[in-house]
């Protein structure tokens, strides 16, 4: 059997509609399970102060129970012309002037306590309070979102991997890294979170990704971005030199006299984008680089070449 629902919610028994509904207010946001994710002590206790409520915050059931015509639990029961408090009729004076179970409570009843449960459901009346004139439906409740951080290469995360994690409850789950997928983005796998409460869906896993930085790509966009040495032999001459993209080595040539940052374009060997599904593209940009050290030959070249190139760096400085 229930507990008096005057001792469920801290109120005397003389206690107006008014302070009913501040008690039941109060001690409804502290016990919601909302607020106490798994705490099965929590949940038994926000029912039996949502079925105390639905007893006296209930201006008629209120009456009935002060009278001993129903239980805590809202009960039809015999009675012998005397109320719960004593053996033959109720106490002089009860129910006391202004009780919510005496003359005129109808017009102090709880018929409306859509701005009780608003507080959690964004307004309204919720489906799981108490209802006037019946009884209890308990109040599916969406369970616990579970997040994750996950780490993950560049090239995991440019071409899709799939990863098994485990997670704060102990579970493993395989989350799919989709191609193309970029540093902070979060995937959301739906129905794999926390069970949900009175039939509620369950929540989802929401899992953030972190993609390490990569040594030789640079991400703008959708396309990636590589810088290119070559040898000074291949930048006078020209040459057939590899190169690295996202999906193994091609081969990309090299037109004689090719200088330092001559950008070559490779269409479509970007990154893809996940929501329109076409690719970036790839920026590979030359970088002459000398030999390290004194070269003799290569200085004695140096000093003997003759070309009409003139000061390279005419106009840079603007004119004066």
């Amino acid at each position: 059997m229930a507990q008096d629902p005057y001792t469920v919610l801290g109120v005397s028994r003389q206690a107006s509609a008014d302070e009913i509904r501040k008690a039941y207010r109060r001690l409804a946001k502290q016990y919601h399970p909302d607020r106490n994710q798994g705490d099965a002590k929590a949940e038994e206790r926000f029912k039996a102060v949502s079925g105390a409520f639905d007893i006296i915050g209930d201006a008629e059931k209120r009456k009935k129970f002060d009278r001993g015509e129903i239980d805590a639990d809202g009960n039809e029961r015999a009675t012998m012309g005397g109320g719960p408090f004593s053996g033959g009729g109720a106490p002089r004076g009860w129910p006391p002037r202004g009780h919510a179970g005496g003359a005129g409570a109808g017009q102090t009843g709880f018929d409306d306590i859509s701005d009780i449960f608003g507080d959690f459901f964004g307004g309204g009346r919720a489906q799981g309070g108490p209802r006037a004139g019946g009884g209890r439906r308990p109040m599916p409740q969406k369970g616990r979102d579970i997040r994750y951080r996950l780490t993950v290469e560049f090239l995991e995360a440019a071409l899709g991997i799939a990863k098994r994690v485990k997670l704060s409850d102990g579970r493993d789950i395989d989350v799919a890294i989709p191609e193309g997928l970029r540093d902070g983005q979060t995937l959301r796998l739906k129905g794999q979170g926390q069970p949900g409460v009175s039939g509620g869906a369950a929540g989802d896993v929401l899992v953030e990704i972190s993609v390490t930085p990569h040594a030789v790509f640079q991400v703008k966009g959708d396309d990636v971005h590589l810088e290119v040495p070559i040898t000074l032999k291949e930048a006078i001459l020209g040459a057939k030199v590899e190169i690295p993209t996202l999906k193994g080595a091609v081969a990309i040539k090299l037109p004689p006299n090719t200088s330092s940052g001559v950008s070559f374009r490779l269409r479509d060997k970007g990154l893809k984008d996940p929501k329109s599904g076409q690719y970036g593209d790839l920026f590979a940009k030359t970088k002459i680089v000398l030999p390290e050290g004194k070269d003799s030959q290569l200085q004695d070249f140096a000093k003997n070449w003759e070309t009409n190139l003139g000061n390279p760096r005419d106009g840079l400085m603007g004119s004066s």
